[in-house]
């Protein structure tokens, strides 16, 4: 019995673990990239369904992960927040890295967030990971290779 129960705690503290909103379910690639002072993992959203869906409908993201935008062109964008329930930090980026603009936005806002001039990329990231980590307008980036044109 005493096994019975040893297991079942088991089974239960690796169900609380994998529910602790530190892993990411998705089928985007990543990459790699410094932002400010700190190393996230980024989702590549490069096709039009990813950047449709983006962040929508999760319920956490780990600390230093995020999404990067890759769009075809660099114009002026705007993002809003439907179906997205965790509040995000926004920084729209030009074509050579350079930091536009920055926000943040919240849970199911959809009022829209411009990126403020013509932007290649936008990066998404949990509420509060620009300041902590830094970053300002006007910054460089380096955007990694990978994640600088759309594969699809």
């Amino acid at each position: 019995m005493n096994r019975l129960i040893f297991l079942a705690c088991l089974f239960f503290a690796s169900f609380l673990i994998g529910c602790g909103g530190e892993t990411v379910q998705s089928d985007l690639r990543t990459v790699s990239m410094t932002i400010g002072s700190k190393q996230f993992t980024l989702e590549v959203a490069d096709s039009m369904a990813a950047q449709e869906h983006g962040l929508m409908q999760r319920d956490s993201m780990p600390t230093l992960h995020g999404m990067i935008f890759v769009f075809a062109d660099e114009t002026e964008h705007n993002f809003y927040m439907k179906n997205t329930r965790i509040p995000l930090d926004i920084l729209f980026l030009a074509h050579d890295g350079r930091i536009i603009s920055m926000a943040t936005m919240q849970p199911y806002d959809l009022s829209l967030t411009p990126s403020g001039g013509p932007a290649k990329y936008a990066i998404e990231l949990n509420a509060g990971a620009i300041k902590e980590a830094g970053v300002r307008p006007g910054q460089v980036l380096d955007v990694p290779a990978d994640a600088r044109e759309p594969k699809h």
